[in-house]
């Protein structure tokens, strides 16, 4: 089943045209949305949200229109970089006042959570650190059992041992709860642990997608002398760099890859962050 299902989706900005033609976000996964700033992953999610208005195309959310659908509002949660609470707020009223908009809320859950997280409810939330932000945000999405949870750049401002825990955290109980994550985020290496598929975004069109242990397995850095290239085994690569000891570029096929340079060439596994910089750069060399 699709979770989330895009078909011709367009939003005309004066500087910037989000332009999606097919996108299926699969159920039951973490799919990882990455792109450089500006690319168009935030409108992305907006458009899915309904806080921005496309100029046309369609979303589908559990294969209804989300906007028209009350009942498939409550089936998603969102976490963003910012909260949106009133800052200067208890937990317990920001809880109350969340809880209020949903039918399925589960007090039972939430506070089990609360418990877990030894989160102090009598506590004003700009008071908390970082890391107890995003667990009380992650408590609130998932005590209405959710089963879409969007996420858009969540991670941005903590630091890598509260990134790490927040992503186990998120693994541990996304699948407890059985649902489905749409994890936008520039920080690759939170997906190189978590996601199950990517879509890379950029200028406002998708440029790849699939499931990132493939995407891993298939493309290679290669390494080389500039000798070795010409026109013809240049058109082979994703993107190259050049510099004055040489050439290094991506390539999606090992075996062509092997190929083509056997001996003379040093190859090295790809990281999602070196995939995102190489097809970003494509048609630039």
């Amino acid at each position: 089943m699709t979770a989330i299902k895009i078909r011709n989706l367009k939003k005309n900005y004066k500087d910037f045209i989000l332009d999606i033609e097919e996108l299926d976000i699969p159920n039951g996964y973490i799919t990882g949305f990455i792109g450089q700033n500006g690319a168009g992953k935030t409108t992305t999610i907006k458009s899915i949200l309904g806080l921005v208005k496309p100029d046309s195309g369609e979303i589908e959310v559990l294969g209804e229109n989300y906007l028209k659908n009350e009942k498939t509002k409550e089936d998603l949660a969102y976490i963003g970089e910012v909260s949106g609470f009133l800052e200067e707020n208890k937990l317990k009223y920001i809880k109350k006042s969340i809880s209020s908009f949903y039918s399925n809320w589960d007090e039972e859950l939430y506070k089990k959570y609360i418990e877990n997280f030894k989160l102090n409810e009598n506590k004003v939330y700009k008071d908390l650190s970082k890391g107890q932000q995003k667990q009380f945000e992650l408590t609130l999405a998932f005590a209405h059992h959710p089963k879409i949870l969007i996420m858009d750049e969540p991670t941005a401002n903590l630091d890598p041992l509260i990134r790490n825990e927040f992503i186990e955290i998120l693994q541990e109980n996304m699948v407890k709860e059985e649902i489905t994550v749409f994890y936008s985020t520039h920080i690759t290496s939170d997906l190189d642990k978590s996601a199950d598929y990517i879509v890379i975004i950029n200028d406002g069109k998708i440029i790849l997608k699939g499931e990132k242990d493939i995407l891993l397995e298939n493309n290679i850095i290669v390494k080389s002398k500039k000798e070795f290239l010409d026109p013809g085994i240049k058109k082979e690569f994703i993107s190259i760099r050049e510099n004055s000891f040489g050439f290094e570029g991506l390539m999606d096929n090992q075996k062509k890859a092997y190929e083509l340079f056997g001996e003379e060439a040093v190859y090295e596994k790809c990281s999602l962050e070196d995939i995102l910089l190489f097809y970003t750069r494509r048609g630039r060399n």
